[in-house]
């Protein structure tokens, strides 16, 4: 039929190549400084239209006194030889000087200055990543379409409101995916911006649109009839609409026909889409990660709280810390996590990151399948490796996660700098390779990951906590501290009480360092034990 044409005649916007800007808010800074330098070109672009208009305006004022007085009495006028002489010489010369003065493009430093920019600019599939990012901490922090557009966010230091054709962009994203759920949401939050008399580009027409079919997806034929109605009030030519207004009465009517006909066909109804449920998840912890991301994870046990101990950790009697120990903290007891304060200057922090900007990259995952290292979207963040032969602050940090571990850390892998984008986070996750990827650290030749070391290198004003799903644990960053755990017991069988995740940062910029520890190398430094899971 026609109308199942109509209805999805809704196009979908196309995207580009993606230097993904919008997963490392580190590097997105550099597009400020971008658009400043693109906004000072464009002050001198104006300052000198203004000037070429203003030189222009004086002539034509010039000309304009002399002509009212010459058209008084022409002759009278160019019967004096000098006005005769200087009507010739205006004629001859001085409108040809305005003309090219006229014709002159004031805008070739601008222009220029833009196209060199440009391509460092971010493309439609940042916009998008940005969007979805949105999306992304509108859910897991339970956060309306409203709070959202206005900008009311926790910790935020500079409050930003989102416009009609900003909720509508966020909708025709939400479109895109097929997520009809968010696609509702923006389109009405657009759509009541638009009612409340904001000014704008978009049209409650379109946004009507899209509106009625997202409400139409997810099974509410009343609603999406009466948005349908409401579109064509504005609009009575609308060829789309019109189609669906049709097809929206005939489901109805045949809706009608069955609900009366207790023998009626079932399958009648089967064009009629079913208002969906739960989506069915590709993670199975998702509602316990998202509470605990938001603060609302297991409380501990007051007996269990009190076998959690704050201590001066000397890291086994090494002269390094006998005179100035390091503060420990016991985050969490199975899995045991730890948490070193003070542990990272503000100094070493900034050498760190100064280091890491210029190759942060796409953070990658190990693909199980493949083994090979894979971008993922369930992990939105930049990195880079330092090694510890490239600057005496890499090398000291090791060291000194060596010495407070007492593992070796020869066999581990490079410092990993990360840098999280907008609504930057890594899903829930295994540091350590299961029973089924034998394969995963195969190439480095040093045994699974025994343990993880994690430095926080920025606060984050809201969100971006490390939480474990499985035990209920939130780690929530601090700048200057660090965080331990096994990720293996000592028989070298995996603890996957350790899975866990980084949480989406809601506002800030959150900048982490890690160290995996591998297997080999610890054989004396941490005995395997006879009991599995010890």
């Amino acid at each position: 039929m026609i109308w199942h044409i109509l209805i999805v005649g809704i196009l979908l916007p196309q995207t580009l190549a993606h230097p993904g800007f919008f997963t490392s808010i580190g590097q997105m800074t550099d597009l400020i400084h971008t658009e400043k330098d693109l906004v000072t070109s464009l002050k001198d672009y104006i300052k000198a239209e203004e000037d070429k208009l203003e030189q222009i305006k004086k002539w034509a004022d010039k000309l304009d006194r002399l002509t009212s007085t010459a058209t008084k009495d022409p002759e009278g006028f160019v019967g004096h030889p000098v006005n005769a002489f200087k009507l010739m010489k205006r004629l001859n010369t001085e409108w040809s000087e305005l003309e090219n003065l006229v014709l002159k493009d004031m805008s070739d430093g601008f222009i220029s200055n833009l196209t060199i920019q440009r391509q460092y600019f971010p493309n439609d599939e940042d916009q998008v990543g940005a969007a979805k990012a949105l999306l992304r901490l509108q859910d897991t922090y339970n956060l309306d379409t409203d709070t959202i557009s206005k900008g009311n966010l926790p910790g935020v230091k500079h409050k930003s409101f989102l416009t009609a054709e900003d909720c509508f962009e966020l909708g025709k994203v939400a479109y895109t995916e097929a997520d009809y759920y968010h696609t509702e949401l923006w389109m009405g939050q657009a759509l009541r911006q638009l009612d409340e008399g904001e000014v704008a580009t978009v049209d409650k027409v379109s946004v009507l649109d899209y509106l009625s079919y997202a409400v139409y997806q997810q099974g509410d034929l009343d609603k999406a009839l009466l948005l349908t109605k409401k579109l064509l009030e504005l609009d009575p030519e609308h060829q789309r609409a019109n189609g669906n207004l049709k097809y929206f009465e005939y489901i109805m009517a045949k809706e009608k026909d069955a609900n009366k006909s207790a023998s009626g066909d079932q399958s009648d109804q089967e064009s009629t889409p079913r208002r969906k449920g739960i989506a069915v998840d590709y993670l199975p912890e998702r509602q316990k990660y998202e509470m605990l991301c938001r603060g609302e994870g297991i409380k501990m046990t007051p007996r269990r709280q009190k076998k959690l101990f704050c201590r001066y950790h000397d890291g086994n009697r090494n002269p390094k810390f006998i005179l100035a120990p390091a503060k420990q903290e016991d985050e969490w007891d199975k899995p045991r996590i730890i948490r070193f304060h003070d542990i990272i200057s503000d100094a070493e922090i900034e050498i760190v990151k100064d280091l890491a900007k210029p190759r942060l990259s796409r953070a990658t995952v190990h693909d199980p399948e493949t083994g090979k290292l894979t971008t993922a979207q369930y992990r939105v963040s930049k990195s880079a490796w330092l090694s510890g032969y490239e600057n005496p602050v890499v090398s000291r940090i090791n060291m000194r996660i060596q010495d407070l571990t007492g593992l070796d850390v020869s066999t581990a892998e490079e410092l990993q700098v990360a840098n999280y984008g907008v609504g930057g986070q890594y899903e829930p996750h295994f540091d350590f390779a299961r029973k089924d990827e034998p394969d995963a650290f195969k190439e480095l030749g040093t045994g699974n990951r025994i343990a993880t070391w994690l430095f926080y290198m920025s606060d984050v004003s809201a969100g971006g906590a490390t939480v474990f799903p499985e035990v209920g644990a939130s780690v929530w960053p601090k700048k200057g501290t660090a965080v331990f755990w096994y990720n293996l017991f000592a028989s070298g069988e995996g603890d996957y009480s350790t899975r866990h995740a980084a949480c989406p940062v809601l506002v800030g910029n959150k900048w982490v360092s890690n160290k995996w520890l591998h297997e080999r190398g610890q054989e004396f430094r941490r005995p395997c034990t006879l009991s599995e899971l010890e």
